[in-house]
């Protein structure tokens, strides 16, 4: 889904915002080529993919956000946007068009005063759900109409400056400096919130967006201070590695310059070694995600093995209804709007839609 950045910008506090009026994306990114041994998944996973989006089309509320057993949670809702936009819909065409400028509604109605993107006071870790809900503003940003492009240029240079800000914030360890965590003002950090937080300033900074480069070494840094001795990555500097983990540590890296390097290799071999089973894994549709799209970046053999080995489960796992069940564990919280969400993006990556995966 390439899109033309806004040519003009104009400076805030650290990051500019986007000020010239939207560019509609008429020409989405091509699909990579399957290889012989995914080609065959090709077409159940697009029938699956075409059924899980009409399954959350009509779950989404009638103010635009994605229903969750947590309430009103803008990351749910701007991952269940990204899905639709994963497999090449954009912002006011048919079929989905509407509801995808319904959830971009939602989220910018859902900002506060401080910037910050949340949508319930019952929101455990907002910046969960603020990091989430700026990448899909940036990834929008220059694909919708010039009053949405408005709005979106004022929330996304607030919402930035929020992540850089936090990123700023002391920490009690050395070795977290560089990430986030889940409030502002956290003395620690942990990489799953720093892999989102990293993505969107990523993601600003792909259009054009004045980050400062010295804020992605940084987090570049704080993930690296996660890698475990045998190649995966922790939640934290020092604790034991785990397949979400790993693919977040993988996917940045990747999307920062170190493509197929010795740290990024030895992450892929080692989720080779540790490939999920099922649902009721730890964090399996974080898992899932994550892995599916870091390996994509790593591509070749990696790619392959992790992909056919997804597509199998994932495929087995959907419902009638084009839904995907809930995992165990904590993700059992977000309820299937998120599950779903999350095998959308996982299976959806070869189709190269949304900008900050394409490689």
């Amino acid at each position: 889904m390439h899109r033309t950045p806004p040519p003009t910008l104009r400076l805030g506090l650290l990051v500019s915002l986007f000020l010239a009026p939207a560019l509609l994306c008429l020409c989405p990114a091509r699909a990579d080529e399957a290889t012989p041994a995914l080609k065959k998944f090709q077409k159940p996973v697009d029938d699956a993919i075409d059924k899980a989006l009409t399954y959350l089309a009509k779950q989404q509320d009638r103010d635009g956000s994605f229903p969750t057993p947590m309430g009103r949670n803008t990351g749910i809702t701007a991952l269940s946007v990204m899905a639709f936009l994963a497999k090449g819909h954009v912002p006011g065409r048919a079929p989905y068009g509407e509801t995808i400028n319904r959830g971009i509604d939602s989220i910018l109605d859902s900002q506060h005063f401080n910037g910050m993107l949340v949508g319930s006071s019952r929101v455990h870790g907002p910046m969960y759900c603020h990091t989430i809900a700026t990448l899909l503003l940036s990834e929008v940003s220059g694909m919708v109409d010039p009053e949405r492009q408005r709005r979106i240029d004022e929330a996304l240079g607030k919402a930035l400056r929020v992540i850089l800000s936090a990123q700023q914030s002391p920490k009690s360890q050395s070795l977290h400096a560089g990430g986030w965590r889940y409030q502002i003002a956290s003395p620690d950090s942990d990489i799953s919130c720093s892999g989102w937080a990293l993505m969107s300033l990523r993601s600003a900074r792909n259009s054009g967006a004045a980050v400062p480069t010295e804020a992605i070494e940084a987090a570049v840094r704080f993930v690296l201070n996660c890698r475990s001795s045998e190649g995966g990555f922790a939640y934290q500097p020092g604790g034991p590695p785990g397949l979400a983990r790993t693919g977040t540590g993988l996917l940045c890296l990747e999307l920062c310059g170190h493509h197929r390097d010795r740290v990024t290799l030895a992450a892929g071999d080692w989720i080779l070694h540790h490939l999920p089973n099922g649902q009721y894994d730890d964090f399996f549709y974080y898992g899932m995600y994550y892995a599916s799209q870091g390996m994509f970046q790593l591509g070749d053999e990696h790619w392959e093995r992790f992909g056919e080995h997804m597509y199998r489960l994932l495929l087995r796992l959907q419902r009638d209804d084009g839904s995907w069940p809930e995992s165990g564990g904590n993700e059992r919280q977000a309820g299937p709007c998120y599950s779903t969400a999350m095998a959308v993006l996982a299976m959806s990556v070869a189709h190269r839609q949304l900008p900050i995966y394409q490689r």
